[in-house]
């Protein structure tokens, strides 16, 4: 946990063991070690949003993304990229939560990351924050669109249209 991350708002945190034992016991849809921290996704938390019907936006990285289309399939990727490595390490130092050892290994795993970008479903330059999210917006909006979605959105509808 860095200094300025809340359990609950950022990540809900978690001792090392008992993170091992919910990753022995299937308790997440996908976990991954990124820069020497382990992060999950509760597979509960992700079953009850999609049984209400709501739409699940993941912030992880390119390992619990490929967990996640294993189970998944229909679940849409987005990379989000930074407009230069050079901004990203300018970001980094910015939010002064890691030290220039930290940023640097930072920087040297990115390029690991940035081979995966083609395994997405999009891309979106985080350049100009309101147009990233508009981008994104605009992804998640034509994503709920689809067929597969839309069909058990507008079951009824499509059966009632399709009566003799």
């Amino acid at each position: 946990k860095r200094p300025k991350e809340e359990d609950g708002v950022n990540y809900h945190f978690t001792d090392e063991q008992t993170f091992l034992n919910m990753l022995q016991d299937g308790d997440f849809l996908e976990s991954a070690e990124v820069y020497g921290h382990r992060y999950g996704t509760s597979q509960k938390w992700v079953n009850e949003q999609l049984e209400k019907g709501q739409d699940v936006v993941l912030e992880i990285d390119w390992q619990g993304a490929a967990q996640v289309r294993n189970l998944y399939p229909e679940s849409c990727y987005i990379f989000i990229l930074p407009p230069s490595l050079e901004t990203l390490t300018e970001r980094l130092r910015h939010r002064a939560q890691d030290d220039e050892a930290i940023i640097a290994k930072r920087m040297e795993e990115a390029r690991t990351v940035l081979q995966h970008v083609c395994e997405a479903d999009y891309m979106v330059v985080n350049d100009e924050f309101d147009t990233a999210l508009a981008d994104i917006r605009a992804i998640l909006r034509a994503q709920g669109l689809t067929v597969t979605a839309q069909r058990f959105n507008l079951a009824e509808l499509l059966t009632s249209l399709t009566r003799d």
